[in-house]
């Protein structure tokens, strides 16, 4: 991909400015009691108003970091991300999360991890989603929302 001025812009340059952009809206808050943790997005049309919790998304993004963002859509709640191999490990996955509640819980999180050869087992499935949720409430412990 290049920029307008014909300088190529590397992976990593979008994957960054895709995980702030994420972080950033992350941050925007609401002032209501009991939704700290949650980021409310509203389309353009003002019809559609979805809550995501921001921990399970930072999270997300975190504990999948070493796989390239290939699509982030807040409104629905989804991530998904390229092939990458984890540090240490030689098989490449790919993972699409999807954030629909804006509850810190399990059920809040649905991960798809799959390889080049099909899907994973249950077994590793869960376990990347009990690391996600793992960070998510270190996460909000950090945020001194508990």
């Amino acid at each position: 991909m290049t920029a307008p001025d014909g300088t190529a812009i590397s992976r990593f340059s979008r994957a960054t400015a895709a995980a702030l952009l994420c972080l950033g809206l992350a941050a925007c808050g609401s002032s209501g009691a009991g939704t700290d943790a949650t980021r409310e997005a509203s389309r353009v049309s003002g019809s559609e108003t979805v809550a995501v919790n921001r921990y399970l998304w930072a999270a997300s993004l975190e504990t999948l970091g070493f796989m390239p963002v290939e699509s982030v859509d807040p409104f629905t709640g989804v991530i998904v991300f390229g092939y990458g191999v984890p540090p240490g490990g030689g098989t490449a996955y790919r993972a699409t999360v999807l954030v629909d509640d804006p509850a810190l819980d399990a059920r809040s999180l649905n991960v798809a991890l799959a390889t080049r050869g099909g899907p994973v087992s249950l077994e590793t499935q869960r376990a990347v989603e009990d690391a996600i949720l793992a960070r998510a409430r270190q996460l909000r412990i950090a945020d001194g929302a508990l």
